[in-house]
């Protein structure tokens, strides 16, 4: 059977997904037995898989929905501007629709922020602005070569390209690529989930704040800039910074002129209940990094805003050597730039920040039953942002042994009950879609409370 024929059974393409594609993220061996539906449709905020069944989607298609699935106004968009031109180079070159969406994501961000340089993913958000930072110092009126080395928050994730991983710090995802990294200097993660011995949880935060002083003081003459992720460390398990944190790093950064790169990568776009998580601490970050919400989850794009100083570093006349020799073939995508602009207008005709705030606070009610649990450790919220944290003891915090997989466990088990959710190990991750109506938070809320307690009980 030739896989262009359209009549194609649901086991079949299970046959040919373990035969041909390598998921991401996922642990293949254990994939080809697991029967993860095969996605073939989807309406508002149902995925519908070959079989027809529904599931809700509780992860925003990895943290990037916005507005929910087959969204009229956005698929409006894209099939109009797929009539004009589906694609064409920025390489010395503009189109029309990428220069209306670097207005509109200009006008939407923190003030300093007037330059738009696009890419596709979040990883490559980062990477740019790695390599902007580093070539500035090089290039400034006043050149500090020195400025080589990059600071970043413990646990921190930005990204899986070589540059992304080397300023991120989760061992799980990146100590097999430890000997093709760049060095990076890592200040303590200011959270309190486990407080290290000799320390409660004041002085711990007290010493993570002391401690970003002391590293940033002692590396500023070689910091090329300090990456962070605003208020709440997505992938490491959704863990909240303390108020002041994020203005403390600014701070820092101004007095020895660090460079701030903020990756808003996964908190961008209401998530943590305004519509960049910088804004809640009044932050002006150097560079900031978007993805993932830009086209309401719809297309790959991303952008890397910029400050005029740190652009101005990069004129000159083209034999100089000072252009910015960096971008992707699909680079200001015009398919994407158009669910962009046409998912913002839906943003702000729909007040979703509204939205938010209205859900993030009926999730906190009804999670707060849960919390009580003798096996959930600690539910971690930012806005719509959750992390529910099981573990095997609720006293000394020690973890299930990773074998059992019971994060793994209870999205199978929510999945039965028709509802996506994804783990970070046995962090229970929550990321309804900023838009998502209350009555379907609530069913995501009641599923998943009933699989956590399906799973943990047959672990007593």
């Amino acid at each position: 059977m030739s896989a262009s024929n359209s009549h194609v059974s649901s086991q079949q393409l299970r046959d040919w997904d373990n035969a041909h594609v390598w998921h991401p993220f996922t642990s293949m061996s254990a994939y080809v037995d697991e029967h993860a539906p095969i996605i073939a449709d989807a309406d508002g905020f149902d995925l519908i898989d070959v079989d027809g069944r529904r599931y809700l989607d509780g992860i925003s298609s990895l943290w990037c929905n916005v507005h929910g699935h087959r969204v009229p106004e956005i698929d409006d968009a894209v099939r109009a501007q797929l009539d004009r031109v589906g694609h064409s180079t920025m390489l010395g070159l503009s189109s029309e629709v990428s220069i209306r969406l670097a207005k509109a994501i200009v006008d939407i961000t923190p003030v300093n922020l007037t330059k738009v340089f696009y890419s596709d993913s979040g990883a490559t958000a980062v990477e740019v602005a790695l390599k902007l930072a580093y070539q500035y110092h090089q290039q400034k009126s006043n050149p500090e070569t020195a400025r080589d080395t990059f600071i970043s928050v413990g646990n921190a994730y930005h990204g899986d390209t070589l540059g992304s991983v080397s300023v991120g710090s989760m061992d799980v995802f990146h100590r097999v690529y430890k000997h093709l990294l760049f060095p990076t200097v890592s200040v303590p993660s200011p959270v309190v989930t486990r407080v290290p011995d000799g320390y409660d949880r004041a002085s711990w935060l007290q010493f993570c704040f002391d401690r970003a002083t002391e590293l940033i003081k002692e590396n500023h003459h070689r910091a090329a800039g300090f990456v962070i992720e605003p208020l709440v460390q997505g992938a490491a398990g959704i863990l909240v910074h303390p108020p002041g944190y994020l203005q403390h790093i600014r701070t820092l950064c101004t007095e020895y002129s660090i460079p701030l790169i903020a990756d808003e990568v996964a908190v961008g776009f209401g998530r943590t209940g305004t519509m960049f998580a910088c804004e809640q601490e009044a932050v002006l970050p150097d560079l900031m990094c978007v993805a993932k919400g830009i086209t309401g989850g719809y297309l790959p794009l991303a952008a890397t805003l910029a400050t005029e100083e740190i652009y101005e570093a990069f004129l000159g006349s083209p034999d100089a050597g000072r252009t910015f020799f960096h971008g992707h073939t699909y680079t200001g995508n015009p398919l994407g730039c158009a669910a962009a602009l046409a998912s913002l207008q839906r943003f702000q005709q729909h007040n979703l920040l509204d939205n938010v705030s209205v859900a993030s606070e009926l999730i906190n009610e009804r999670l707060h039953e849960l919390a009580k649990h003798p096996h959930v450790g600690e539910i971690r919220q930012k806005g719509i942002m959750v992390g529910i944290e099981l573990v095997r003891d609720k006293q000394s915090m020690d973890p299930f042994a990773s074998a059992l997989r019971v994060g793994h466990q209870v999205t199978v088990a929510a999945r039965k009950r028709g509802v996506i959710i994804r783990p970070l190990g046995d962090v229970i991750v929550l990321m309804p879609a900023p838009a998502m109506p209350l009555s379907l938070i609530e069913r995501l809320c009641d599923t998943t409370i009933e699989a956590i307690e399906e799973v943990v009980s047959q672990l007593d």
